[in-house]
């Protein structure tokens, strides 16, 4: 599905909105209580789901599509809810990755944004996992489904190549993904935390970026892999079928299909 301009703009407005309230305490001064960051939380819900309604409704009014990509949207977004209790909690094993890479591939960058915040509401509504992480989880899920659907087009990379493609982002995006939301973990989490991996607000950026990649490589490394790994092997094994089963869905709701009116034909001559 197309991006356009209006779809476009409050994806941007998203995106600026998701920087500040994930980076904002690496730039916080020696005073500031970042710890306070989890009282964020419920205004940073508060501006994403009218946000996630205007992506919806600025794609649809630029794309031309309908009431059935928005159906196919919450099929998707309860399939994805429901695989990923399956294996939440066990060394990072969560199967609804590869489905919202998939998924961000056939779907496009707009609705792939928007799938991937509801699929993480909905995940998190059904396991009771609802807390100050939440929306920081929607919007770091959204960003890795809705780049998924910035990848190279399928008119230019197709069949083998095309998964091993889609594979190799969700490894990648996998680790993106904890990355982002240890970030928001680590500004939290201060208190009892040695000096050596812990936030020191008003120090250079630099300085705490290394303390951050140094919590990230003590804490969370494994957890990471085991979710990178599931996605790579599964994407690159139940991939196709996928792939072909979302593309002929698309096909038959008739996504951006034009509806046109022809003359009735004349009568041959002769």
């Amino acid at each position: 599905m197309r991006l356009g301009p209006r779809a476009l703009a409050a994806l941007v407005l998203i995106g600026a909105i998701g920087v500040a309230a994930f980076g904002w305490p690496l730039l916080a001064d020696a005073d500031a209580a970042v710890t306070d960051h989890a009282q964020d939380a419920p205004w940073l819900f508060a501006a994403l789901l009218p946000l996630l309604v205007a992506v919806v409704v600025a794609t649809i009014s630029d794309g031309g599509v309908d009431a059935k990509a928005v159906a196919m949207l919450g099929v998707l977004a309860a399939v994805g809810a429901a695989l990923r209790p399956l294996g939440a909690g066990t060394a990072g094993l969560e199967p609804m990755f590869f489905l919202m890479v998939l998924s961000g591939r056939v779907l496009g960058p707009g609705f792939g944004f928007v799938l991937g915040s509801v699929t993480m509401f909905a995940s998190a509504l059904l396991t009771g996992g609802v807390g100050p992480w939440m929306p920081f989880q929607m919007l770091a899920m959204g960003w890795f489904t809705m780049t998924a659907g910035l990848l190279p087009g399928p008119d230019r990379i197709r069949g083998r190549a095309e998964l091993l493609m889609l594979a190799g982002y969700g490894f990648a995006a996998a680790f993106a993904y904890g990355t982002v939301m240890n970030l928001q973990g680590w500004v939290v989490l201060q208190s009892g935390m040695a000096s050596g991996i812990s936030l020191h607000p008003g120090d250079p950026v630099h300085e705490n970026l290394v303390r951050f990649l140094a919590y990230c490589l003590a804490t969370s490394l494994g957890w990471d892999l085991g979710r990178a790994v599931l996605t790579a092997v599964l994407t690159l094994t139940v991939g196709s079928a996928l792939l072909k089963a979302l593309r002929r869905a698309t096909r038959r709701a008739a996504f951006e299909a034009q509806v046109t009116f022809e003359p009735p034909g004349r009568a041959p001559e002769g």
